[in-house]
């Protein structure tokens, strides 16, 4: 072996536990988080936003002996996953093997005792995660039912808008309907406050833009043959013209 050679050794995983088999805590936040983690990816699809990755109720691990951060939602950008999930490594956020820590985690309150603005909000600053989002919709720790920190010296800082620069997207509160269900949600947003659509809308979208597309060919079609029947009957051949 060379001299100069360096071994990168990498922690033994073998006796983590990485799933507890723990449920979401119920519907509307299972709902919330495939709204927020579904959007992200189509955006992904169709070459919106770089390369990232985005999981809902995922471990994030960042130290051997140190039990996981279990956020509702985390998103890092630049990551490329590697799809072998047959190896352990790839299936919970092991900050060693990203190499980095997420950009953005969101916690969605859905009683008093997940300590989203006590201990997970200290916690999550500790470990340098650029942005902290707590959607509070039954208003259970405070009257706003969104918070957004951003991190700054080791310590977060409420901000007072929603748009997160380091990761270049924003998150507003919505109210409309996902899934048949009309609620206030959390949704991703671009720096004009415009939402990012989820695969069903932008489907929706694009078939609206052809039934438009279709009745202008329509009504094109329609005036076209109008003038042709006044040119014939002011004796003139439309063909001829």
């Amino acid at each position: 072996m060379p001299e100069n050679t360096v071994l990168e050794v990498l922690p033994d995983i073998s006796e983590i536990a990485i799933e507890d088999g723990t449920p979401v805590n119920n519907i509307f936040s299972e709902k919330q988080q495939r709204l927020l983690t579904e959007v992200l990816f189509t955006a992904t699809q169709v070459g919106e936003l770089p390369a990232l990755f985005a999981a809902a109720n995922v471990g994030i691990f960042y130290g051997l002996h140190q039990p996981p951060l279990v956020p509702d939602v985390l998103l890092a950008l630049d990551i490329t996953l590697t799809l072998d999930f047959r190896r352990k490594a790839n299936r919970s956020y092991f900050v060693w093997e990203f190499g980095k820590v997420p950009d953005l985690v969101i916690e969605i309150v859905s009683n008093r005792e997940g300590n989203e603005l006590g201990s997970k909000l200290s916690d999550y600053a500790r470990l340098g995660i650029a942005y902290y989002v707590v959607f509070d919709p039954l208003r259970l720790l405070s009257s706003s039912p969104l918070k957004v920190y951003e991190l700054h010296v080791g310590a977060y800082q409420e901000r007072n808008d929603g748009w997160l620069e380091r990761v270049n997207l924003g998150v507003k509160l919505w109210e409309g309907k996902f899934e048949e269900h009309t609620e206030t949600w959390l949704r991703w947003c671009n720096e004009r406050g415009e939402l990012l659509p989820t695969g069903l809308e932008r489907a929706e979208y694009e078939k609206q833009r052809a039934e438009r597309e279709q009745q202008r060919a329509t009504s094109a079609e329609a005036k076209s043959s109008r003038l042709a029947e006044h040119l014939r009957s002011l004796g003139i051949d439309p063909d001829t013209l």
